[in-house]
């Protein structure tokens, strides 16, 4: 919703249920559905991530509720994307690339685990992350998706837009998001947006 333009967000929002119905996937909404979404909507974009198709080491993590449903529907969804004008690739990346993208093409949209996710800027969920790891408490994957929308090479860090903290960018370092967005359940899904005018 968050890289739509406004008259595409006010389509998305009073078609909602009928996309969600559309796309079969509800309450549960896999990286694989945003980008059928992206190309209703026109958005032009490329998926890249470290498993093709349902992961089924993910069927033991409690946040997978409803694996066994989901996995025939994302499983379909993989099989067919090519057919269905959605450009997946099977890879993984480092954070060069991601400032690479962001700096000639357009923003970037991440799974991550929200646990692991915080604002060096506002401070969002900044202290819990470091309690978590002057503790050594393993954090509980709570898939989450932000876009990449910025970078500040002299701090090193990344600029990102969280749907969760309305109308503000936030910072955190190229290596503390490297660690959220390459937890165990995001399979380092990355949706690569070509939202810059380039000449």
């Amino acid at each position: 919703l968050m890289i739509l333009d406004r008259r595409q967000r006010q389509t998305f929002l009073s078609q909602f249920q009928q996309i969600c119905d559309e796309g079969q996937f509800g309450k549960s909404t896999w990286t694989i559905d945003l980008c059928y979404v992206l190309k209703d909507f026109n958005v032009p974009h490329k998926y890249l991530t470290k498993t093709l198709g349902a992961n089924p080491n993910h069927r033991v993590n409690d946040y997978y509720k409803s694996y066994t449903l989901d996995m025939l529907r994302v499983n379909n969804k993989f099989r067919y994307a090519e057919q269905n004008g959605v450009d997946v690739k099977q890879c993984t990346v480092n954070y060069r690339f991601l400032i690479d993208h962001l700096g000639t093409y357009g923003n970037i949209i991440l799974l991550i685990s929200a646990s692991l996710l915080y604002c060096d800027l506002c401070k969002f969920n900044k202290l819990p992350c470091e309690l978590r790891s002057c503790l050594s408490i393993t954090p509980t994957y709570m898939g989450h998706y932000i876009v990449l929308c910025g970078y500040n090479k002299r701090l090193q860090k990344f600029m990102y837009r969280n749907p969760a903290c309305k109308d503000k960018v936030c910072y955190i370092p190229y290596q503390a998001l490297d660690k959220a967005r390459k937890a165990n359940g995001t399979d380092e899904d990355i949706i690569l947006l070509y939202d810059k005018a380039t000449t």
